[in-house]
């Protein structure tokens, strides 16, 4: 496999990924520059969030229409004069919206990206392909609260944004080498209804869950909106069970391998969501570190990410995508209620080592999740589940964020108390629960799912190529 083209789309989706959280141990030091307060400055991370909810479902129409190199490199140009607007801000006003800027091109580039890898590689070796775009993709938002406080300690929060810039114009330029051209496809009318109603229900669901567990509004408005979002998600469903070409296909949720993909992704990201935002607040709050060294200790998971993409391929091949996904979801969410048995006292020699194994165990997953969801569908649905999967990331990682920030809220509110530990063991157990019961949709597959993907058949039937299982 040529690993030029899931490198080059790597490095966009990491710079995407971690400028989603680069910002989070910086907002003092932006807030303080720009004459407003931190818990104010959130609503940044919030309108970026937003703006991924929003223009992601279209993303998938786009590509189709424009063709998918074209608009993954507008897509990137979006992305860094954004982050170029975002160093130059001078108001909350103005940041808030140089970010729902960058969103708009983030929102492009992830499933534009993984589209145009489905697209370019046989599916024999997808796995592996997905293994070189996952790893950066997690590692990104772990880098990012570290990688933000020593550049804004050492440098200027303007760095954390410009360094994107030399980066996108580099990838702009190679992928305009290395990515290929695709037909494009049939699209018909833009389903403009069917737009407004998705758009309204992601960012509904996304804008008020991020209120919720990040409050720099009252918290009223989060509910409220979340209501709006889950109103206007029933009447796109709704919608698009009548109508021809909807812009997001849920037809496709007829393929039960596809579903089962979505679906155990979406409760295992719900607990893994979570463990960014609970773990370096026990750190800091319970066990009293700073800010960067929390950051440096969450970072142990990256080492078991790349480690992972060594073993993905044998382990889909030996074991098959069933097997694999229902273990990673355990396995997964025991490593998650783990992380409730630290203690001020335990060694950090012994965090680093879960956290490394941790980070194996998620990374397994998403490698083979991202895999599952092509595995038994053609070229010309691939841009509908690419956009499909991209917003169920979305809106689970929100919750994930909001249900952990929950638990702890009513945490506190039941014992009269200030965050202590026995909160963040709540949490964790809760969230890993979460997380393991992941293994139920793909407990409901075949051995041999995807097995045209993973390969796992045709080696126990030496070379025969088996049917793809499907509906």
């Amino acid at each position: 496999m040529n690993r030029t083209l899931p490198l080059i789309l790597a490095v966009a989706l990491f710079m995407e990924q971690m400028d989603s959280t680069v910002i989070a141990t910086s907002l003092p030091a932006i807030a303080a520059d720009i004459g407003t307060s931190p818990v104010t400055l959130k609503l940044a991370l919030t309108s970026y969030l937003v703006s991924l909810a929003i223009f992601i479902p279209i993303s998938g129409f786009m590509a189709d229409r424009f063709g998918a190199k074209r608009v993954f490199r507008i897509a990137i140009a979006v992305f860094v004069i954004g982050s170029i607007a975002c160093a130059f801000s001078n108001s909350l006003g103005a940041f808030v919206l140089s970010r729902f800027l960058q969103g708009m091109g983030g929102a492009m580039m992830t499933p534009v990206g993984r589209l145009v890898l489905v697209r370019a590689v046989p599916r024999e070796q997808l796995v592996k392909a997905m293994a070189w775009l996952t790893v950066p993709a997690l590692i990104g938002p772990i880098a990012g609260p570290p990688l933000g406080g020593f550049v804004t300690t050492y440098f200027s929060w303007h760095w954390i944004f410009l360094i994107n810039v030399p980066i996108g114009l580099l990838g702009i330029v190679i992928s305009g080498y290395v990515l290929p051209d695709f037909a494009r496809e049939e699209t018909g009318r833009l389903d403009l209804s069917g737009f407004l109603l998705c758009s309204i229900g992601a960012s509904g669901l996304v804008f008020g869950l991020s209120v919720i567990s990040l409050p720099a509004l009252p918290p009223v408005i989060g509910v409220v909106t979340v209501v709006i979002g889950v109103l206007a998600t029933a009447l796109y469903i709704r919608h698009a069970l009548r109508t021809p070409r909807p812009i997001l296909n849920l037809g496709l949720f007829a393929n039960r391998t596809f579903r089962a993909a979505i679906i155990g992704g979406s409760l295992f990201r719900i607990g893994v969501g979570a463990v960014p935002f609970l773990l370096p607040l026990m750190f800091q709050v319970v066990f009293g570190l700073t800010p960067f060294q929390s950051g440096l200790l969450t970072f142990a998971s990256a080492f078991g990410a790349i480690a992972m993409k060594f073993i993905a391929t044998t382990a889909l091949r030996r074991g098959g995508f069933r097997v694999v996904l229902v273990a990673a979801s355990l396995l997964g969410g025991a490593s998650i209620a783990v992380n409730a048995l630290f203690t001020p006292a335990t060694p950090h020699w012994v965090i680093i080592t879960v956290l490394i194994g941790s980070g194996l165990l998620r990374s397994l997953f998403f490698t083979s999740a991202n895999a599952l969801v092509f595995a038994e569908l053609g070229d010309r649905e691939a841009s509908q589940a690419s956009t499909i999967s991209a917003a169920a990331q979305q809106v689970s990682i929100a919750l994930g964020v909001a249900v952990g920030g929950g638990i702890l809220e009513a945490s506190a509110f039941i014992t009269g108390t200030e965050l202590g530990i026995d909160a963040f063991v709540n949490a964790f157990l809760i969230v890993a629960a979460l997380s393991a019961l992941a293994a139920v949709p793909f407990l409901t597959l075949p051995p041999e799912a995807g097995s045209r993907v993973s390969g796992h058949s045709r080696r126990r039937s030496r070379g025969t190529e088996p049917a793809p299982a499907g509906e």
